[in-house]
């Protein structure tokens, strides 16, 4: 028996898998920037002649004129990327996510389920070692003679190993790993996922936040103006039809504070849920604002970086696991050598079972050849190659759209930026018009319709500012998905 078992493992160790081999090419990963003319020139121009009158006013004020210091991505850590956005309200909100968010639990049990699937795979290349025991009361006729009696009592040690001469096996083992690799993919991605939605829901609400302070101070301001208007009417100054205009849009951010505020409570709802809490009031942090300032990213993404995207590496891995799985099928179809044993005890009765003269033993080498199998082989190994197919269009799929996303995210960094930087300086205007209006208006050198014009422009200006900030830092967010993970300072 040893050395039958010798001669298998030597066997055993010199074959080699049959099938193709599961490596997968990437193909020519060229670096992701975005394009410099995005814009024309004179578009150009006028974009950067705000950018530095702005930034004579206050150094501060807008991205992107401030040196941006190289970055390094960083697939392993999430906390670096979210610091850029300087607030540790939402590094905190984002930890408590990952630990209690019901979907990237049920993504980890998923990787436990394939990781204990890849230990049942690799048991079938192992020995397999049983042990059996009978009692039994047995009758038969031989021929002519009387009918014997007897009694039979074993106990048995039983053994089965397919010995893997083509690699059938391993290829199962192999394909086996594979998939739960894939399974880990899919983990990463979801984290990923829950990061960006976390913050991203996060953003939103700030920007509600900011949506409802600046409807209530608009709604103050309008009633004091209100309230002007409603003066110079009893003293005679002006008329009825003006005190109305005035009432009409104190309306306005009046009903905006309503629906901000309906917003703001079902956003928070959202969140909570991501966070895997029942709904509720949130912390904040720091303003839209600040996060605008903190802000630095690269511009431009190594192509080597994008090809680690979890979608990417998954898909990679599935069509590993298909071409693991044309050596199986091939495997399939090809003699299968096995040695199967048996050593025990064997008496009439218990008595004395374990003596000398009970010892029974079994050992043979058998090789069974699939001769006819009314094409279902064939027909496996076929499927297989086509789910080979399959799996490689995915894939190529999955990096056309990697890039895709990541080119969309630089390109609405760099051209978001700019709208910044003209919405920021249209508000400042805007503001200085109001105050002016005011002036002329309490001093009766102008009508109330500059007022109500200077209120309406500053206000909807405002309100797209926030939103603009808001889609600024949500480009960010869109950024880290599409790379598949954070970045930190080099």
């Amino acid at each position: 028996m040893r050395s039958a078992t010798a001669g298998a493992l030597a066997l055993l160790t010199a074959a080699c898998a049959i099938g193709p081999s599961t490596r997968v090419e990437a193909p020519p990963a060229l670096a992701a920037r975005p394009s410099d003319s995005l814009i024309d020139s004179a578009s150009r121009g006028f974009l950067d002649s705000l950018a530095t009158a702005r930034m004579s006013a206050r150094a501060d004020s807008l991205p992107g004129w401030r040196r941006v210091e190289p970055l390094v991505l960083d697939s392993a850590n999430d906390r670096p990327w979210l610091a850029v956005l300087n607030d540790s309200v939402l590094v905190a909100l984002v930890d408590s996510a990952i630990a209690n968010n019901k979907d990237l639990a049920l993504a980890v049990a998923r990787v436990r389920e394939y990781r204990a699937l890849l230990g049942a795979a690799r048991g079938d290349l192992f020995p397999q070692i049983g042990a059996g025991a009978l009692a039994s009361k047995n009758q038969s006729v031989f021929g002519t003679f009387p009918a014997q009696n007897f009694d039979v009592v074993r106990v048995t040690a039983d053994l089965a190993w397919e010995l893997d001469f083509w690699g059938r096996l391993r290829r199962q083992s192999q394909a086996a790993k594979f998939d739960l690799l894939a399974q880990e993919e899919d983990e990463r991605a979801t984290v990923v996922t829950l990061v960006s939605d976390v913050v991203t829901a996060y953003l939103e609400l700030r920007e509600l936040d900011q949506n409802l302070a600046i409807s209530e101070q608009t709604l103050e301001s309008r009633r004091a103006t209100l309230a002007l208007a409603r003066r110079r009417f009893a003293e005679g100054v002006i008329s009825e039809l003006d005190v109305r205009q005035f009432e009409s849009e104190a309306a306005a951010p009046a009903t905006r504070v309503a629906d901000f505020a309906r917003q703001r409570a079902e956003k928070e709802h959202q969140l909570s849920v991501l966070l895997g809490r029942m709904p509720g009031p949130l912390p904040r942090g720091r303003p839209l604002a600040d996060a605008v300032l903190a802000v630095a990213v690269p511009d431009s993404i190594p192509g080597d970086y994008v090809l680690r995207r979890p979608d990417v590496r998954r898909a990679e891995r599935e069509l590993s696991a298909s071409l693991s799985r044309i050596g199986l099928a091939l495997g399939n179809r090809l003699p299968r050598v096995a040695i199967t044993g048996q050593y025990g005890r064997q008496r009439q009765d218990f008595h004395d079972l374990f003596g000398k003269s009970g010892e029974v033993y079994l050992l043979q080498l058998g090789v069974s050849v699939p001769v006819f199998t009314g094409g279902r082989l064939l027909n496996q190994q076929r499927a297989a190659s086509a789910r080979v197919d399959q799996a490689r269009a995915r894939y190529e799929h999955a990096v056309l759209t990697a890039f895709q996303e990541v080119d969309d995210a630089l390109v609405g960094l760099r051209l978001t930026r700019d709208q910044l930087v003209a919405q920021s300086t249209q508000v400042q205007a805007l503001r200085r018009a109001l105050d002016l209006a005011q002036r002329r208006y309490e001093n009766g050198v102008s009508s109330y319709l500059e007022v109500l014009d200077a209120q309406r422009g500053l206000f909807g200006a405002q309100l797209s500012l926030v939103q603009t900030e808001r889609q600024y830092l949500g480009s960010t967010v869109r950024l880290y998905k599409a790379v598949g993970g954070g970045w930190s300072p080099r």
